[in-house]
């Protein structure tokens, strides 16, 4: 899945909306296919947000996004 459907999907779309988004320690563009493991790292000005992909799914509810991704401490 590409990330930035798989940003829309999960929800953690609007978060990257006005930041850098790397995958694995690496910039990446929309068009990067995400898969279960990866680490997606969302930069927004000095503060950063990392969580694990745990699943991909084309359609999920509003209610499950957060399922399908974990945070990186």
């Amino acid at each position: 899945m590409r990330l930035d459907k798989y940003l829309k999907v999960s929800r953690l779309n609007e978060a990257c909306d006005a930041g850098k988004v790397s995958v694995n320690g690496k910039e990446a563009r929309a068009s990067y296919d995400v898969k279960v493991g990866d680490v997606i790292e969302i930069t927004l000005g000095s503060r950063s947000v990392k969580v694990k992909v745990t699943a991909v799914k084309e359609v999920v509810r509003k209610e499950e996004a957060d399922t399908m991704y974990e945070a990186v401490v």
